[in-house]
């Protein structure tokens, strides 16, 4: 139902800066909140960074400070601007929108309060 894709990754040289988009379409529901992720080879799924309707935010300390969420309802898209970047950022990023049942003013950044996935995008960052 719902698409969610990214755009934005590429290769930058660490203190360099990217910024992510994700166009959603087909939305069935209002996604309350949204959120970007991260998966380096080998590892875990993190949650980065989220906003909900409100525009109340939440990020990881890894990323405070240098990473802002941000979302043009009007275009339907999510934002991750990313700045002073870190070789340890490097891995695949995914934008997603929360499952349904969490209700307005609801916000997380755990995976499984997402329901739907982009394809992600490659962010690499050379020291």
């Amino acid at each position: 139902q719902v698409q969610l894709v990214e755009s934005g990754g590429g290769s930058v040289q660490s203190g360099g800066s990217l910024r992510l988009s994700c166009a959603a379409s087909r939305i069935t529901y209002r996604p309350y909140f949204m959120g970007w992720f991260r998966q380096a080879p080998g590892k875990e799924r993190e949650g980065l960074a989220s906003i909900n309707s409100d525009g109340r935010t939440s990020y990881a300390d890894s990323v405070k400070g240098r990473f802002t969420i941000s979302q043009d309802n009007a275009n339907n898209t999510l934002y991750l601007q990313m700045n002073s970047l870190k070789p340890e950022d490097t891995g695949m990023y995914y934008c997603a929108a929360a499952a349904a049942y969490f209700s307005r003013g609801s916000l997380s950044r755990s995976p499984g309060a997402f329901r739907y996935w982009g394809q992600g995008t490659q962010v690499t960052v050379s020291s």
